[in-house]
Parts: C-alpha cells; sequence; structure tokens
C-alpha cells in the first residue's frame, strides 16, 4: 500500500516537462552525485564499479520495469510526458489487480534517436516496480514488464529541468568521455544487440528541488559485452 501522496508528484513531473519545453534551464554536469529522491522513495540499487572522467559504471542486478509501447514523437518531453500519464494511471490503481503502487525513481525514457532534427524519434518510458509489488507485478493494457537480469550502465549525471536541446548533447559527452577506456567496446557491443534503446534518460527530482537535481544519461550493455574489442 503506498505510503506517499502520488498526486502531488504528478503535478511536481508535468512541471518539470513543462518548464523544459519552455527552456528555464540550463544543466550543467556532474557525477557521483546521490539523487536526494532515493532518501524518500523506492529507486532501484545498484554498485558502483568504476568511475572515470565525468562518467560511472554501475551494475544493477535483476529489476522489474513497467513500460510503455512505443511512443513516437519529435520532443523527448512530449513523449516523456504522455508515458508518465500512462504510468500515473496505472500505479492509481488503473491495473488488472486494481491496486495503487507507490511511486519510485527513477522514471526512465528509452530513446531511439531520428536520422534528423525535425524527424519522428521512437521513446518508451517505464516506472521501476517497487518491492512490494516485484513477486507479481499488476498487468494492464498498452502497458508491459521488463525484467533486466544483471545489467550494466555507463552513467553521466547532469543537472536542471531537462530540455529537449539537452539529451543528445549529454548523450555524445558521455560517449566521448568512454573513449578510450575499458567500457567504450563494451558500450558499443550493448547498442548493438539492443538496437531499440541506444541510451536512455533518468529524472529523479520534482521541479521544487532547484538544488542537487539529478538527471542521469544511461548506455547499457550486459555482462557478456564487457571485454569486447
Amino acid at each position: 500500500m503506498a505510503t506517499h501522496s502520488i498526486q502531488p508528484y504528478l503535478f511536481s513531473f508535468i512541471l518539470v516537462l513543462s518548464l523544459s519545453t519552455l527552456g528555464l534551464s540550463s544543466p550543467s554536469s556532474a557525477v557521483g552525485i546521490f539523487p536526494p529522491t532515493c532518501k524518500r522513495i523506492e529507486c532501484p540499487a545498484f554498485d558502483v564499479i568504476d568511475k572515470g572522467n565525468g562518467y560511472e559504471i554501475r551494475r544493477y542486478n535483476s529489476t522489474p520495469w513497467v513500460s510503455t509501447s512505443q511512443i513516437n514523437n519529435i520532443s523527448f518531453v512530449g513523449a516523456t510526458r504522455e508515458g508518465f500519464l500512462q504510468l500515473f494511471s496505472y500505479i492509481q490503481g488503473n491495473n488488472k489487480y486494481g491496486v495503487k503502487i507507490e511511486m519510485t525513481a527513477p522514471v526512465i525514457t528509452e530513446i531511439l534517436p531520428s536520422d534528423g532534427p525535425f524527424c519522428t524519434s521512437a521513446f518508451a518510458v517505464s516506472f521501476y516496480v517497487p518491492k512490494e509489488n516485484q513477486a507479481d507485478p499488476p498487468p494492464a493494457n498498452g502497458l508491459h514488464l521488463q525484467i533486466w537480469g544483471i545489467k550494466f550502465a555507463a552513467v553521466r549525471q547532469f543537472t536542471g529541468f531537462v530540455q529537449d536541446s539537452d539529451v543528445g548533447v549529454e548523450a555524445a559527452t558521455l560517449y566521448s568521455s568512454l573513449a578510450g577506456s575499458p567500457w567504450a567496446a563494451a558500450v558499443d557491443k550493448g547498442g548493438k544487440s539492443h538496437p531499440t534503446s541506444p541510451y536512455s534518460v533518468a529524472q529523479y527530482n520534482s521541479p521544487f528541488e532547484y538544488a542537487n537535481r539529478v538527471n542521469e544519461i544511461w548506455m547499457l550493455f550486459d555482462e557478456e559485452d564487457i571485454g569486447s574489442s
């Protein structure tokens, strides 16, 4: 049973996306900041196995996510808003069990970028299933369950309200920062083996947290990708 009020979080997240559309912030880079939200609501656990210049490598053990179907949109902000509203309805009880589910963080948006600046990209938005519901996550129309096994992520953190113009820049910077590291080949192979999701954006904060905002770019790969040439 949920112990936190979800309605303020809905308002907060939608306001974040609205502010992002208006361009009312300029994200700056960071690494190694513990998301403040995770002190209040549940986040997936991970181990940091390496850190480099502007990135860290994490290992996530088995984690379940409820995800939207593919959303086609020209805007990351617009697609994330659309997907989040579907997931919000789900955790409010619009699922086959009729149960309310605790809010978690982060909300992640998987991105398959388009070939041009004015072309439609593909997105999928996902909600981390809290431990209370992991044994039997409620199914729902239009949503599907993803169960990660052991999954590795190259992560770059940045602050501020996420804008459409930030996403590609931050992803490119993460990729560049990995050049020459032991993880570059693993990320390349992970992207080729999961072509529908070359990278994701994880968002943690409400808009009422102006200091120490934490967003992340994730580039995922599997254990068998490590050490590939």
